[in-house]
């Protein structure tokens, strides 16, 4: 069965993490009073980037500013489809000053961005499936942003109401594994989400509690490899039963900002 599973290069930017700490506390894995390794987070920051080149993606970096701590979590900058580049509107003040910073790198690569009226925060609810956007709110993108994705990208987006304050980002509780199926934590979602999850995706992987606390959805497919936190032991013996291949890369430092692999990456699909 491994053998079916078909990688399809792709295309990340990222930014490091520099100024990276945890200064305020914006979602309940927040804790400013416990200090950051900045040194350790470096290095598995570093560990992800070689291991998405190591398997044939392309990787771009941005270049971090100071006073921005999250700058790191690039995926919550913007989401892209098909060329096009929907910015951020940050909930939180304090990374409202982030938006800017990637959308000028977007437009120094040629892309036209577009700027939301509602609180969107990107990648971080708004999950590309390949046919429509899975856009999830209930913490931080608005219903409204919804309704501005569909018109900007003019595909289908379905809605998702996630209730679990630990599982704020529907990134947090679900990933694309590739064109034709997902992996998810049911219980982040509200009862009516459960079941429209379910009848797109009857054969999606489900993760366990456990899984989902350890970031283990916090993770990137290219449709054969996945990127995922090693600590999600269940979830990666799943996933190996389907066909995927896991790829364990340690972010545990940025788990204390309530991020991690997928936090980190922002995909351009052009």
């Amino acid at each position: 069965m491994p053998d079916s599973r078909v990688p399809r290069r792709r295309r990340f930017l990222v930014c490091e993490p520099r100024h990276f700490a945890v200064q305020y506390a914006i979602n309940p894995w927040m804790q400013p009073d416990i200090a950051v390794d900045a040194s350790l987070a470096h290095q598995q920051w570093l560990a992800l980037v070689r291991a998405y080149r190591a398997h044939g993606h392309d990787v771009d970096t941005l270049e971090p500013a100071p006073g921005l701590p999250d700058m790191v979590f690039a995926a919550n900058s913007a989401v892209v489809v098909e060329g096009r580049v929907l910015g951020s509107l940050f909930h939180a003040p304090e990374r409202r000053p982030e938006s800017a910073l990637y959308e000028t790198w977007f437009k120094a690569a040629g892309f036209d961005v577009y700027r939301p009226e509602n609180v969107c925060e990107g990648e971080g609810d708004l999950v590309w499936t390949g046919r429509y956007l899975l856009a999830g709110t209930g913490f931080r993108t608005t219903r409204e942003a919804h309704r501005e994705a569909q018109e900007f990208f003019g595909v289908p987006v379905i809605g998702l109401h996630l209730v679990d304050p630990r599982f704020y980002h529907l990134d947090t509780a679900l990933f694309v594994l590739d064109d034709d199926n997902i992996a998810y934590y049911p219980e982040a979602f509200s009862p009516g989400s459960r079941e429209v999850l379910a009848r797109l995706y009857p054969d999606a992987v489900l993760a366990t509690a456990d899984d989902a606390l350890a970031f283990g959805l916090n993770s990137v497919s290219d449709g054969r490899h996945v990127f995922m936190a090693p600590q999600a032991e269940a979830l990666a013996a799943r996933l190996d039963g389907h066909g995927y291949v896991p790829v364990p890369v340690d972010l545990s430092e940025f788990r204390k900002a309530g991020g991690g692999i997928k936090c980190c990456t922002q995909e351009i699909r052009s």
